[in-house]
């Protein structure tokens, strides 16, 4: 990893990224819905339904969902039968999932605190492995989907559901104008934090675009990778497999 890395549109060490990430994410857990909603115009729940529609969990698996803390994926996979892991570095994300969970009379999930690119579970653990929304936040991302690769079985299926590039004539800059100008405006009215919003808008214009991303995860090992763009790559889900 080189000696600086983005956040947002600053470079700083990779520990400061860590450490300012969690800062964001601490300051924006018991808010995240509304942080999603204003992201996204309130859509990311039927991007979220059909992302889980693409894992096709089964009954029985043992599905990771890493950076999951307030359980949107979890709940969705949870209610296919699945057996889900909840991991996620900040453990004030990890705390509003618990809460909601509590709330749903959702039980038999596992909740733990872990950095991605760092992974204490054995090899070969998981059937699937699920991130949304969490990759771009990640410090070390290869070092992410080496330790994806790692814990999942043979045959084991990798999803990642991430905001991209839209390559739409004219909705991208509408979508441009939208994220830098109004999204912060309504972090500081909906949540008194402009700073955070803006750090996460700014997170989406330095992730890699599609092609690029794509190759990440086939040099980390998988196969068979792909990337389905959503409203023209605004969104778009990425998947490869281990064999």
């Amino acid at each position: 990893m080189s000696d600086t890395v983005s956040f947002g549109y600053t470079d700083v060490t990779p520990s400061e990224k860590t450490a300012r990430v969690g800062d964001v994410f601490r300051s924006v857990a018991a808010r995240y819905d509304l942080m999603n909603d204003a992201m996204s115009g309130g859509m990311h729940r039927l991007w979220k339904d059909h992302f889980v529609r693409r894992v096709a969990p089964r009954p029985g698996e043992q599905i990771l969902d890493m950076a999951g803390g307030t359980g949107d994926i979890a709940f969705r996979l949870a209610a296919r039968g699945t057996r889900v892991t909840v991991a996620d570095i900040n453990a004030a994300m990890l705390e509003v999932g618990m809460q909601r969970a509590t709330k749903r009379g959702i039980n038999g999930l596992v909740w733990t605190e872990a950095n991605a690119e760092v992974l204490a579970f054995p090899d070969r653990q998981f059937d699937a492995y699920t991130i949304a929304f969490g990759i771009r936040n990640v410090t070390d991302i290869p070092a992410a989907l080496r330790e994806a690769r790692r814990v999942l079985k043979r045959g084991g299926r990798f999803f990642c559901l991430e905001f991209s590039t839209t390559t739409w004539p004219g909705f991208a800059d509408v979508y441009d104008a939208y994220s830098h100008r109004l999204v912060p405006k309504l972090g500081k009215l909906l949540a008194n934090d402009e700073a955070s919003y803006r750090y996460l808008i700014e997170s989406i214009r330095r992730f890699p675009d599609m092609p690029a991303f794509k190759a990440m995860i086939e040099e980390a090992g998988f196969v068979q990778v792909k990337a389905e763009p959503i409203l023209g790559g605004l969104v778009a889900i990425h998947s490869g497999w281990k064999i």
